[in-house]
């Protein structure tokens, strides 16, 4: 063992008895750790360190500044007494009764921490070689030639202050305190005996009533003591314990006190009276610590469960006054309705129910209103999923026809399952509608024609952030119902993917086969498919949906130079669609004649994204792996503008109202939002994802997803960034995964489409994190017919049907399905 490491636990000794260890303790109450620490604090040690506090009987003695306190060393010493006399008693020798033996514990408590195997008989010898414990490891020490020489050899300056005594190598220490303890018999190369184990207690009684400054000090009084010669100091301020340290040290084994005279003496049972009296102190002492603790552990808790009711008398604020909003609503809509259409006037009133939270009962309102949506009591948080749907059917089995019936027990269902994120949904919502100031957000989104703007936001916000009720007026109070009600009735619309078809193609068995791109044409007649087979094929969707085919032909079919990774069709013109491929080229194709109306070269590496405008229909943008975004014209021969970024970009796309603008997603992990008319420097940097940003999708002019090989979607409010940089997503979509490939992403009406690697689509909607639905390809073999397990599966790309709820999907083996939201 090394000098720094024995340095480094003496330091740590030497202060773990110091104030500063409450602390620590306090620490650990708050853990929860009160039962154990309360138990522990008296507890003697077995072996080694034990509890909280505990160091040597070498540190404690030696410790800086010790005073010298008659009761406190008579009461280490009257114990250390009690260890030999219990050992002598069995006939064992304690040849290591030294004070690096000994632990003190909590209140001067003292155990014996060495192993009894050192230990030998009376009539045994135990040599020169011994073991010691310090903090738990054992050092076996083994001396060359006499300890004394080697204490007293040279590499020791004189004066040395013993406060600086962490300077000195442990194992030094030990070697001098081995040297000290060693009775003169033993020295001569006698065996050990019981009676020196008596001239050993004569040392440690005289160390603990002598104070040395400096070590120098120490070593020529610790070498007089052999010859028993005491300092003056001792003789005049403590005579008794001079005398009877004499007695002990006596040069002669014979001479020397047994061990039952020396629990009989007069110097110990005179003072057993003060000693019970101090142990008593010091046994009160340590109970008034320990319900000081208890204490400070119960305040500190009260103050935290304080803090938690405080902030659920909150929130209840909150619920009861958007309960109480809700039901104004509720009240005006009946009011309008005609009387044919009016609730069952027997179902008690939502007033009454307001009254009484905890009562609330299952209320099924009429379809007209509610499209048969059902309201649990508040208390069904007490509830498992499964027993709440239970008491449900059965209160619904009489008044509910099997079709409705059927249509809330899924709804049902599926709101307990994930009551937990609606609920985190909810609170978050409302915290969006407050600044932390107490300030009401007052910029509004813009809409366009298919979706409406987010204001659900689950990262960074809880209901912690909740400010009291008097600080929200009567705008934010009802500012989140709309938003949020639209994405429960959305989330709650639709209970799975159905499969209304599949495309059947000739060339299935075809091995280069992965389906790229899907898009669909302006009136929603007709998609087409693109990939790695360089074909670009269109096919009547209706036609596919309504007729049962072997195969189905497409319409049209392109054939490209090179293996095609997106297309988008015009908008506008009709019989126009854009490519990219692998070779860097972007071609518009007439689909009419099925030839290329232009051929646009001027990308270096692969495009990995094209997309047309729908403001400006002439105008196309394009994205590759050299770290350029074009923009064309495709009435002009070569682009109208270069957008020069430091990484690969694999999508782009305009916002729906605008051609002055364009988002990026980039191999940087970050988007780049662009105007157009300044294309040196992004107007916005989108920060948030870990990985490549493999595609950007507007849901309507200000509100922007962002699928990234993450394993998540984001969900941005341009209209909220401050600055250059903005880091805050209104959400975070997970679910899915994606860690390597391009698995798609479609909008529509709010609902977000994405493939995953386990070859599934899921359907999120833009107001809550999780899934809606989520439907798997079965890997069949397409000769056999059988179903194979094929893990490398993964779905390619998925695109809406514009404003309906079919959607088209493919997979890497070039399965495509056309399925419906039911």
């Amino acid at each position: 063992m090394d000098g720094s490491e024995e340095d480094s636990r003496w330091d740590r000794s030497l202060n773990s008895r110091g104030s500063g260890d409450k602390t620590g303790r306090i620490s650990a109450l708050r853990d929860g750790s009160l039962s154990s620490f309360l138990t522990g604090r008296r507890r003697l040690a077995e072996g080694g360190r034990g509890s909280a506090g505990e160091i040597s009987l070498r540190d404690w003695i030696d410790r800086p500044g010790r005073p010298v306190d008659m009761l406190e060393c008579l009461q280490v010493f009257q114990q250390v007494v009690e260890v030999v006399a219990a050992a002598h008693s069995q006939g064992v020798v304690l040849a290591n009764a030294r004070p690096s033996c000994f632990v003190v514990s909590s209140f001067n408590r003292v155990a014996f921490v060495e192993s009894a195997s050192c230990s030998t008989s009376g009539s045994e010898s135990c040599g020169r070689r011994s073991g010691s414990v310090l903090d738990g490891q054992v050092l076996s020490l083994e001396e060359e030639g006499d300890g004394r020489k080697e204490v007293g050899g040279g590499g020791w300056s004189s004066n040395v202050p013993l406060l600086k005594r962490k300077d000195i190598p442990m194992k030094r220490i030990l070697v001098m305190e081995l040297d000290w303890y060693t009775s003169p018999e033993e020295a001569d190369g006698c065996a050990c005996s019981f009676a020196s184990d008596v001239y050993r207690l004569g040392v440690l009684l005289f160390e603990l009533f002598c104070m040395f400054i400096t070590l120098d000090e120490k070593l020529r009084t610790m070498a007089n003591l052999r010859h028993r010669v005491l300092p003056p100091q001792m003789l005049l301020k403590w005579p008794k314990v001079a005398s009877f340290c004499l007695w002990l040290l006596h040069p002669q084994p014979n001479n020397r006190p047994k061990m039952s005279e020396v629990l009989q003496s007069e110097f110990l049972n005179e003072t057993r009276d003060s000693l019970e009296e101090h142990e008593a102190a010091l046994q009160l002492k340590g109970e008034i610590e320990d319900q000081e603790l208890l204490l400070e552990f119960l305040m500190e808790l009260q103050q935290r469960e304080q803090e938690t009711a405080n902030k659920l008398h909150d929130t209840i604020c909150f619920l009861s006054a958007d309960i109480e909003e809700v039901l104004i609503r509720h009240s005006v809509l009946k009011e309008k309705a005609s009387p044919s259409m009016e609730l069952d006037k027997a179902d008690y009133s939502e007033e009454e129910k307001v009254g009484h939270p905890l009562c609330y009962s299952t209320i099924i309102e009429d379809s007209a209103f509610s499209g048969s949506r059902k309201r649990l009591r508040s208390g069904l948080d007490h509830y498992e999923v499964e027993e709440a749907d239970d008491n449900l059917a059965e209160g619904l089995r009489s008044v509910a026809l099997p079709e409705v019936q059927e249509d809330i027990l899924s709804k049902s269902s599926r709101l307990m399952k994930n009551f937990k994120k609606l609920e985190a949904a909810y609170f978050s919502s409302r915290c969006r509608l407050v600044k932390p100031g107490g300030k009401l957000i007052n910029k509004k989104l813009t809409s366009s024609g298919t979706g409406q703007g987010s204001t659900v936001r689950t990262e960074d916000s809880s209901i912690d952030n909740f400010l009291s009720k008097e600080a929200v007026n009567t705008e934010s109070r009802s500012g989140w119902i709309d938003p949020f009600l639209e994405g429960l009735c959305k989330y709650l619309s639709y209970s799975r993917l159905k499969v209304r078809a599949d495309l059947k193609q000739g060339d299935l068995l075809n091995s280069s086969n992965l389906v790229c791109s899907i898009a669909f044409d302006r009136d929603k007649e007709f998609f087409a498919t693109a990939g790695v087979n360089r074909k670009i094929k269109v096919f009547e969707c209706n036609m596919i949906l309504d007729e049962e085919r072997d195969i189905h032909y497409p319409v049209v079919e392109m054939g490209s130079g090179s293996k095609v990774s997106s297309i988008c069709w015009n908008s506008y013109i009709k019989n126009h669609i854009a490519s990219s491929d692998f070779e860097g080229v972007v071609q518009v194709w007439d689909v009419v004649r099925s030839q290329v109306f232009a051929e646009l070269r001027e990308h270096e590496r692969r495009v990995w994204s094209v997309d047309f405008s729908v403001a400006d229909p002439t105008k196309l943008a394009s994205g590759s792996d050299d770290g350029t975004v074009k923009l064309w014209n495709i009435n002009q021969g070569g682009s109208v503008g270069t957008i020069r970024t430091k990484a690969n970009v694999c999508s782009v796309q305009f916002p729906p109202e605008s051609s002055r603008l364009l988002a990026i997603g980039s191999a940087d992990h970050n988007i780049y939002f662009y105007d157009l008319r300044n294309m040196t420097l992004p107007w916005c940097t989108l920060v948030g994802h870990s990985k490549t940003v493999s595609y950007v999708k507007f849901v309507d002019s200000s509100t922007l997803v962002s699928a990234s090989t993450d394993n998540s979607l984001k969900l941005w409010d341009l209209s909220r960034s401050a600055s250059r940089v903005h880091d805050s997503p209104l959400q975070t979509f997970i679910g899915h995964t994606n860690v390597k490939n391009f698995v798609g992403l479609s909008i529509y009406d709010g609902y977000i489409a994405t493939g995953s690697e386990t070859n599934e689509i899921f359907v999120y909607h833009k107001a809550f994190p999780m899934p809606v639905l989520s439907y798997k390809f079965e890997n069949v073999d397409p000769v056999t017919g059988r179903e194979q397990n094929d893990a490398s599966q993964f779905i390619s790309c998925v695109c809406w049907r514009g404003q309906s709820s079919i959607l088209v999907a493919a997979n890497s083996s070039g399965n495509i399905k056309l399925l419906e939201m039911i």
